[in-house]
């Protein structure tokens, strides 16, 4: 198989992540709202996904090519990385509901957010496919060429993973009588980076094969990151009005989001 064939295989993998965050806005074509307590747990799942794949998938994979120490290297890289992005575009947050409004400089600085966020999670499901048509791979045949179990098991995560990430975005898109079709191209807007993300870090561990252990470690430092100090916080805010502030069904969304993912890390 072509490099261009591989190439074009890992974009549609991370497209079929970005489309994922369209479903996030499918409910609103049947209800007008959705309420805090599953607001919450939809975060918790999201939370539950991301850890367990980082560390069932890509740190578990990482340690098979690599050492500990490596691994750690590389999550630490994918931390600063985000922290660094994010001091850089410090009081530059943009809420969804401007997207709708928003003249061409507003949609550059918003991509550019959005890249932070979602940038990160495309390169994890980049870097999954590193085995992609390589002697010894398992996987399930696609096209004549194996694909990885690991690329598969990415793919399915990132994607469950955003669609709680599309049902945010567009529940201040629904308060400004935003259209629901609408909602799901914003949603799938914010993910746009996830491919481009999965392109180039497939093309740069493949190329450098020595720094697959850090590659891995890269995208589960940086997932990680994210779930801890992003997706947890959101779900405790949006939480704090609920009984017992929202822990319980933010526990349970992240229980369920291990649960589903465990099983599917050991096929």
């Amino acid at each position: 198989m072509s490099l261009l064939a591989n190439l074009t295989l890992v974009f549609v993998a991370g497209l079929i992540t970005a489309l994922a965050t369209g479903l996030g806005a499918l409910p609103f074509f049947l209800v007008e709202d959705i309420s805090d307590q599953w607001y919450v747990a939809l975060w918790g799942l999201a939370s539950g996904i991301m850890v367990a794949a980082s560390l069932f998938g890509l740190i578990f994979e990482g340690l098979a090519e690599g050492t500990a120490i490596e691994i750690a290297i590389g999550m630490a890289a994918g931390v600063v990385l985000v922290v660094l992005a994010h001091r850089v575009l410090d009081g530059a947050e943009i809420d969804p509901q401007e997207y709708a409004e928003a003249d061409y400089k507003k949609l550059v600085l918003i991509l550019g957010i959005l890249t932070v966020h979602s940038f990160p999670e495309g390169v994890a499901v980049g870097v999954s496919f590193a085995e992609l048509g390589l002697e010894g791979a398992e996987g399930p045949i696609l096209f004549g060429v194996t694909v990885p179990i690991l690329a598969v098991f990415m793919t399915i995560a990132i994607s469950i993973h955003n669609v709680p990430e599309g049902t945010a975005i567009a529940i201040p898109l629904r308060s400004m009588d935003v259209g629901e079709w609408r909602m799901v191209w914003w949603a799938v807007f914010s993910s746009l980076p996830q491919p481009i993300g999965a392109v180039l870090a497939f093309a740069f561990v493949r190329v450098a094969r020595d720094f697959l252990p850090y590659g891995f470690g890269f995208a589960a430092g940086a997932m990680i990151y994210l779930v801890l100090t992003e997706f947890i916080p959101e779900a405790l805010e949006t939480g704090a009005d609920l009984p017992s502030r929202g822990r319980p069904e933010l526990t349970a969304g992240v229980v369920v989001g291990v649960a589903i993912m465990v099983p599917l890390a050991l096929i």
